[in-house]
């Protein structure tokens, strides 16, 4: 995605301030675009448009992978309608906190979006102009607002959506814009891809000092759209049977990896590669297509610190992408000839935690954390680690299937709790617990089994170098229970990091006495003091 925006607002009287506000956030292949003017001059509706393009532009980056756009537009919009009407009702016992609002959100090559009052919402396009908001106003003289932000209890947006082709431009404007330049000479300035800059000031030469108000406008110029649409939509076959020696686009195959046929080390311009073609049934399944592309997507988006890199070679004409190839056994084959050293178990949980914490930052999770997706790199004494395969990976909160290797797959996602970070914690726990102990806490689980968890031995049981902290680290990693596990990657690297001040962990039904010696002594010291207090006033009572 290629999107040049501009942003630009201007005061209707310079003394007293501006009442509109905008804001605009991108990321990844999303952008989101949200303006909002006060109703009113007055401090409580420029702190309802301020704090609405704020919160709304904050809300929609953290919004749950579930949602859909439109429906993390109406969600929120709604959650912030409540607080400014209930807000405005405590302080002012009245209807003050009140703004318009006109929101869009773009990903890939679609935008989405909702308004409510008469801020706008317009999509040119090769010359003609269609305006997707809705006013929300009475034919009074002048027009009064019937729908905002605010001023009631409830709100009904209007909702729309568009599809954007390479070239289209976005305006969202406040009515001091609208009310000035609209018509031919909107259509001219947006022919000549005018900035947001350009269009309020043109508004202004417009105004008089009867009509002078507030003006901001939201320029979204859309050089390209969303890349990840574009891989989707390239005319490229997926080959049905590959064997040795097939050649195409200057690669060779020389032999598949073992398990599959759709992933293969190949010949590149004298240098080794790995070659991943798509599924076979991604030929006619749509959906197998998106999701192969998507693992594309995410691989090539990875940094090679953690990651190994991939790519599409230039002018490709079947479906597959390249890795670097990395002559390095996975820690499954290493597992298999021997544990690994503390010091190394301790660097993989860093390292996992910090490639996780990666794909957290595109809101994305790997979803198959396990000891054959991780190369180890180096010599027995010291390994460093790179983590592939991304077949699974999806965003956070979208995944509730039993999608990945069972035995790794954190209690919760048995009964349909999405993946999170709590559940990649998990897997990060049994991966190090094996690596220690040369098995698995909760034993070897099948694919379509409903296991039922017992609390688990402590590593230490299996390896007595383990030492009691790092006994502790991993217990907690994989506690069944996960309000109780790490909620973070990043609790875990500082536990990691500092093994002095990690805190005790113990299974629920531990006795005290195990949990804590020296509360239980207290505890027993003073039920014993009372006792004997007791019984000596007893005794002095008698005498």
């Amino acid at each position: 995605m290629k999107i040049r925006s501009t942003t630009f607002g201007m005061a209707g009287d310079e003394a007293a301030g501006s009442s509109d506000a905008f804001s605009l956030r991108a990321w990844d292949e999303t952008v989101i675009a949200v303006l909002s003017d006060g109703a009113g001059s007055g401090q409580p509706a420029r702190e309802a448009a301020r704090r609405a393009v704020e919160l709304l532009a904050e809300q929609y980056g953290a919004r749950p992978r579930i949602w859909s756009p439109q429906r993390a537009l109406l969600e929120f919009t709604r959650l912030l309608n409540d607080s400014l009407y209930q807000e405005s009702q405590a302080r002012f016992g009245r209807n003050e906190m009140v703004a318009t609002l006109a929101v869009v959100a773009i990903e890939g090559d679609e935008i989405f979006g909702l308004n409510l009052g008469n801020s706008r919402v317009c999509l040119w396009r090769n010359g003609a102009l269609q305006t997707l908001s809705i006013d929300h106003i009475d034919a009074s003289e002048p027009p009064l607002l019937t729908r905002a932000l605010g001023l009631s209890a409830d709100v009904e947006p209007h909702v729309f959506s568009a599809k954007l082709e390479d070239g289209d431009l976005a305006l969202l404007c406040s009515d001091g814009v609208s009310n000035h330049l609209a018509g031919a000479a909107l259509m001219d300035a947006l022919k000549h891809r005018t900035t947001a800059q350009g269009l309020v000031r043109a508004a202004r030469q417009l105004a008089t000092r009867e009509t002078m108000d507030d003006m901001s406008a939201i320029v979204l110029d859309i050089q390209q759209t969303g890349r990840l649409r574009t891989m989707t939509h390239r005319s490229l076959p997926v080959p049905a049977e590959l064997k040795k020696g097939d050649k195409f686009d200057g690669c060779e195959l020389l032999r598949a990896f073992q398990g599959t046929d759709r992933v293969w080390l190949a010949e590149k311009d004298g240098q080794r590669v790995v070659c991943k073609f798509a599924p076979v049934e991604a030929a006619d399944s749509e959906a197998h297509l998106d999701a192969f592309t998507r693992e594309t997507w995410n691989a090539m988006r990875m940094p090679p610190e953690h990651f190994v890199r991939a790519y599409e070679p230039a002018d490709q004409t079947l479906r597959y992408y390249l890795m670097d190839f990395v002559d390095a056994p996975n820690l499954r084959g290493v597992l298999q000839e021997r544990l690994l050293p503390v010091d190394s178990a301790v660097a993989l949980g860093r390292f996992l935690a910090q490639a996780c914490q990666i794909l957290l930052q595109l809101d994305l999770a790997h979803g198959d954390i396990k000891p054959e997706n991780i190369l180890c790199i180096g010599d027995y004494a010291e390994l460093s680690f790179k983590l592939v395969d991304l077949g699974c990976t999806a965003p956070l909160f979208t995944v509730a299937s039993r999608a990945g290797s069972a035995s790794y797959l954190a209690p919760e996602r048995f009964h349909g709790a999405p993946i999170s970070e709590r559940t990649e914690l998990f897997a990060i726990g049994v991966t190090l617990y094996q690596s220690l102990s040369g098995t698995l806490p909760y034993g070897e689980i099948e694919r379509f089994q409903t296991p039922v968890f017992a609390t688990a031995k402590r590593v230490s049981s299996h390896n007595s170098n383990v030492p009691p902290w790092l006994d502790t680290v991993i217990a907690r990693a994989i506690a069944i229970d996960p309000d109780r596990r790490y909620q973070n990657y990043s609790e875990l690297m500082f536990d990691l990091a500092n093994p002095s001040r990690v805190q005790p962990f113990f299974a629920k039904d531990t006795p005290l006495l195990l949990r804590n010696p020296l509360a239980f002594y207290k505890c027993g010291f003073f039920l014993l003091l009372a006792l004997l207090s007791g019984l000596l006033l007893y005794l002095l009572t008698r005498s």
